[in-house]
């Protein structure tokens, strides 16, 4: 699975992998992929530093990146508890209904609330890549499209290459404009933060729009044969995400989320606002029902409602209240139905890949006579 890019990047298979748990990440590199750390959660520069020095030490010198979630425009003097104070009563009362309707305890007196999206602000990502730099990260992505001019410079200055994502063609001729090196074409079918465009749509209309720039395809890819079918579209490589959540290696806090994840079909996710206030595909729960529901407060913006409930989300991650215990991801989870390794998930993808090609070549030849 050797692509061009694959090959700047120095690995063996044009797989990215983007994944929250630092064992996974390392795993992937070692595996000969491209792992991917999302800093989003690092609030503690610290902790950042932590995990980066861990993945050093367990890469085997193979390359990986990270990903920060910032917007491309800066908001000057906006503190934290001031974005806060914009919540609503309404909606911090619809919360509290929520929780004490399904019975879910309170956290203990003193406890910290769990991790609060506060990575989604500027001064969070800068702090998180004032540390990233300090490593010999290969490639640097953004979830929320094109850094800050600076930033790309900064990557550049430092021989690091810089991956936006995208979700139509539009937003992809947007990022060449501001001077990214990859465009990750990310489809409705993926976990997290998508638009409303399908993989098999989107990839080969990107794939046009920004030539010659490399495009990563993302979305509903969870196999070898999709793996193919991405770069017969012109992709350079998959970008995989949800596929990895399930694997030995991740540290997902619950027990309760992976046997939901493995119990899981390609139509129990769902693309809600109820977890950042921007539409992120996530397993369906009674929570994303609540919130969807019309007759609700409806969600507020990014970033006030990730802030709104961070706390509830802790309180039902902690407690495994499993009507509302969710977690974003693609509706590739219908895949994902056994617990396996990094190294299984990629012997299957190269195996899968090899016999889609020779099928391909078969037909071809066939067509040919």
């Amino acid at each position: 699975m050797q692509t061009e890019l694959s090959k700047t990047l120095g690995v063996e298979h044009a797989v990215f992998g983007f994944t929250p748990f630092p064992a996974v990440a390392a795993a992937i590199s070692r595996a000969g992929g491209f792992g991917v750390l999302g800093a989003v959660r690092y609030t503690a520069p610290d902790d950042l530093k932590r995990d980066l020095d861990w993945i050093e030490e367990h890469v085997d010198g193979k390359p990986y990146g990270l990903d920060v979630v910032m917007p491309a425009k800066k908001v000057e003097g906006v503190s934290e508890a001031e974005v806060e104070a914009m919540i609503p009563d309404g909606h911090r009362q619809f919360v509290r209904d929520t929780l004490a309707k399904y019975g879910v305890p309170e956290l203990a007196e003193g406890e910290a609330s769990g991790w609060r999206i506060t990575g989604w602000m500027e001064q969070v990502a800068r702090t998180q890549l004032d540390v990233a730099f300090d490593y010999p990260i290969r490639l640097l992505a953004n979830a929320l499209g094109s850094p800050p001019a600076d930033v790309i410079d900064r990557a550049h200055d430092q021989d690091v290459l810089v991956a936006a994502l995208a979700g139509s063609a539009r937003h992809a001729v947007k990022h060449q404009d501001a001077g990214i090196d990859v465009v990750v074409a990310q489809g409705y079918e993926a976990g997290g933060h998508t638009g409303e465009i399908a993989t098999m749509v989107l990839t080969p209309e990107v794939v046009d729009a920004v030539a010659p720039l490399p495009v990563l395809a993302a979305g509903g890819i969870g196999s070898g044969r999709q793996a193919a079918a991405a770069l017969s579209l012109g992709a350079q490589g998959v970008w995989l995400g949800s596929l990895w959540l399930t694997v030995t290696e991740a540290d997902l806090s619950s027990p309760a989320v992976t046997r939901k994840l493995l119990a899981a079909g390609s139509g129990d996710t769902v693309r809600s606002r109820a977890l950042t206030g921007k539409p992120a595909r996530q397993l369906r729960t009674e929570w994303t029902d609540a919130w969807d529901d019309p007759h609700g407060p409806g969600t507020l913006p990014m970033p006030l409602q990730g802030l709104l409930v961070a706390e509830a989300v802790s309180r039902i991650q902690k407690y495994e209240v499993e009507p509302l215990l969710g977690t974003p991801v693609g509706q590739i989870v219908g895949r994902m139905t056994s617990e396996r390794s990094v190294q299984a998930v990629f012997d299957d993808l190269t195996r899968g890949f090899e016999q889609a090609v020779d099928r391909i070549n078969r037909i071809a030849g066939r067509s040919a006579k």
